[in-house]
C-alpha cells in the first residue's frame, strides 16, 4: 500500500485527499505496527525492516518534492502521521518517526546541498536509511554552548571527537546530524553541523539507555574518536549550527504538540469507552460528577491546545512562526499532555496502574514529551525573555 496526496495551489492538501489519507494512515498503522507493539515495547526496540515497511506504504518524507522521493505534501500532512501513531498508543514510533521524518530530512532538505539532499533523501524516504540527529551530551544537557564535542578540520575533511546522549533512534540510525564545535573559543556560534554516516570508522554506540517510557523507542548514547568525515559532510556552513538550530525549531516543537494532541486524543477514547462500561456503588463510572467534570477539563483544554497548534501551523507555513511561539506550543501542550492523561488514568483506579490496560502506557510515555526537545523551564526562559530581556 502506497500513499499519494493532491494539493491545492498553496500546497495544502485538499480536505477529501486528506481525510482518505489520514483513514489509509490508520489502516496502515493497525495492519504493520498494532499486532507487534507490545513485543517492541518488551524488546526496548523497533525492528529495523518496519522503517522499510513505513517508506514502501508512502508514511515517510510525504513532504519532500517528488524527485526526492516523496509526495510534495503540505507539512500538515507529516504532522497529522505524527499525531495518529501518537493517538494509537504507540508513543516510541511516534517519537523515533518524529525524529526522522518531521526533523532530519527537513534539515537536509532546507540546509543540504543539492548533492547531498540526493544522498540521502530518496534512501530516507523509502527507509533505507534512518535518521537521528545528536545534540545533547552528557555533561551540557540543554546548554548547546556548553558542548565538548569538536571538529578539526583536516585535509580533505574533518576529524571528530566527543560523545552525545539520548539520542532517538540512535542504535539503529544509518545517519547522525552530529552538533560540534568547529571554533571552541566562539561559544554558540563555534557550532556546525555534520551528517554523519555511522558506517564509518570511530563511530560507536554505547548500549540502549533503559527508561521509564517509549519503551519502543530506542535511545542511545554515541561516540565518536577521531572520525573522518569528508568535507562534504558539513551541512550548511561552518560556524552557523546554532542558527540552524534555532531556525529549524519551530517544527521539531510542532512535531511535539501534534504527539501531545494525538495522545490525549487516544487517552480520552480510551477513558470514555472505560467509564461507561465500568460500575460502582450502583452506577456507570460516567454517571459521577467528578468524572464528567474531569473528561469536560480534558475535552475543553484539547480543543484550545489544538486551535493555537493549528494558529502555529498556519504561522509555520507562511514563515512566520517565531522560536516564541514554539516554545509557547511545546510548553502548553506537553504540560498538557501529561495533567490530562493523569487524570484520565486516575478514572481506571487500580486498573489504570497496570500494564494490562493501555492507558498505563500513555501516562509513561507523556512524561518525557516536557523534557526533550527542550524542557518546559527552557521553554519558560524563552517566553520570558521574549518580555523581559535576558537576566542582567
Amino acid at each position: 500500500m502506497s500513499i499519494q496526496v493532491q494539493v491545492t495551489a498553496d500546497g495544502m492538501a485538499a480536505d477529501e485527499d486528506r481525510a482518505l489519507f489520514q483513514e489509509m494512515v490508520r489502516r496502515i498503522l493497525q495492519q504493520e505496527v498494532a499486532p507487534d507493539y507490545e513485543a517492541w515495547e518488551e524488546a526496548h526496540q523497533l525492528p529495523r525492516e518496519l522503517w522499510h515497511r513505513l517508506g514502501a506504504a508512502g508514511l515517510l518524507g510525504v513532504d519532500l518534492p517528488e524527485s526526492l522521493g516523496g509526495s510534495a505534501a503540505g507539512v500538515e500532512i507529516c504532522l497529522m502521521i505524527c499525531e495518529e501513531i501518537s493517538r494509537q498508543g504507540f508513543g516510541g514510533l511516534a517519537s523515533g518517526y518524529n525524529i526522522h521524518a518531521n526533523i532530519v530530512m527537513p534539515y537536509v532538505l532546507h540546509l543540504g546541498t543539492n548533492a547531498q539532499q540526493k544522498q540521502w533523501l530518496p534512501r530516507m524516504a523509502s527507509g533505507e536509511v534512518l535518521g537521528a540527529i545528536a545534540m545533547t551530551e552528557p555533561g551540557a544537557g540543554s546548554d548547546l554552548a556548553a558542548m565538548r564535542t569538536t571538529a578539526d578540520k583536516v585535509d580533505g575533511g574533518w576529524k571528530l571527537n566527543g560523545a552525545k546522549v539520548f539520542i532517538t533512534n540512535g542504535q539503529l540510525a544509518e545517519m547522525v546530524i552530529v552538533c560540534a564545535k568547529t571554533d571552541p573559543r566562539a561559544g554558540a556560534h563555534g557550532v556546525s553541523l555534520f551528517l554523519v554516516d555511522t558506517t564509518l570508522p570511530g563511530f560507536a554506540r554505547g548500549k540502549s539507555i533503559r527508561k521509564i517510557g517509549q519503551h519502543a523507542s530506542d535511545t542511545a548514547e554515541l561516540f565518536f574518536d577521531d572520525l573522518i568525515v569528508p568535507d562534504d559532510a558539513l551541512l550548511g556552513e561552518a560556524g552557523k549550527g546554532f542558527a540552524y538550530l534555532m531556525q529549524e525549531l519551530p517544527r521539531e516543537r510542532l512535531g511535539v504538540g501534534a504527539q501531545a494532541l494525538g495522545a490525549i486524543e487516544g487517552a480520552l477514547e480510551l477513558t470514555l469507552e472505560y467509564v461507561q462500561e465500568r460500575r460502582a456503588f450502583g452506577q456507570r463510572i460516567a454517571d459521577f460528577q467528578n468524572t464528567r467534570f474531569s473528561l469536560a477539563q480534558v475535552r475543553a483544554e484539547l480543543e484550545m491546545g489544538r486551535a493555537y497548534f493549528n494558529q502555529c501551523l498556519q504561522r509555520y507555513r507562511a514563515d512566520q512562526m517565531s522560536v516564541m511561539d514554539a516554545a509557547t506550543l511545546k510548553l502548553m501542550l506537553s504540560e498538557m499532555q501529561c495533567r490530562s492523561i493523569d487524570r484520565c488514568l486516575q478514572l481506571f483506579g487500580g486498573y489504570g496502574y497496570t500494564l494490562e490496560y493501555p492507558i498505563s502506557r500513555f501516562y509513561v510515555d507523556a512524561r518525557i514529551q516536557t523534557i526533550y526537545a527542550g524542557t518546559s523551564e527552557i521553554m519558560k526562559e524563552v517566553i520570558a525573555r521574549d518580555m523581559l530581556g535576558r537576566v542582567a
